[in-house]
């Protein structure tokens, strides 16, 4: 979930619409979203957690 590439942390997603999956790993069939803000990272958790997404 969390790579630390120098000083910037990136927080990584990887999503997939069509079975509405979102991953915290690589998974074939999905599409990485990165961020540089944690704040960022947990509104996008919460937006897709209103939409039923499944979390794996």
């Amino acid at each position: 979930m969390e790579q630390n590439t120098g000083v910037t942390t990136l927080w990584r997603m990887w999503v997939d619409t069509k079975r509405r999956i979102v991953s915290f790993h690589e998974e074939e069939g999905c599409q990485l979203l990165e961020f540089r803000s944690r704040e960022m990272f947990l509104r996008c958790v919460d937006q897709y957690s209103g939409r039923q997404y499944r979390y794996q």
